[in-house]
């Protein structure tokens, strides 16, 4: 998978299906992640370098990015933009 222009490849990480006391969450009740790995970056756009790269974790909108489903496993597409912050 190689993007292009700004666009950047995340892997979700998995649904949280416990609490911290203990309580089991339906999948009905679960919310989507808002963090995960960096799989994939673009070169950038109009000459600005990307700031993130493979590997890095992320957090990023609850709504962002396209889901895309490849060999089986999840992954979102979104634009550089979309990601608030690096951990």
């Amino acid at each position: 998978m190689k993007p292009i222009n700004d666009r950047v490849v995340v892997k979700p990480a998995p649904a949280e299906t416990k609490t911290a006391g203990g309580i089991i969450i339906p999948d009905t009740a679960q919310e989507k992640p808002q963090k995960g790995e960096v799989i994939a970056v673009g070169p950038g756009k109009d000459g600005n370098a990307m700031t993130v790269k493979k590997g890095d974790v992320v957090l990023y909108g609850k709504y962002a990015g396209q889901e895309v489903k490849l060999d089986g496993v999840d992954y979102l597409i979104m634009r550089e933009d979309d990601i608030l912050i690096i951990i």
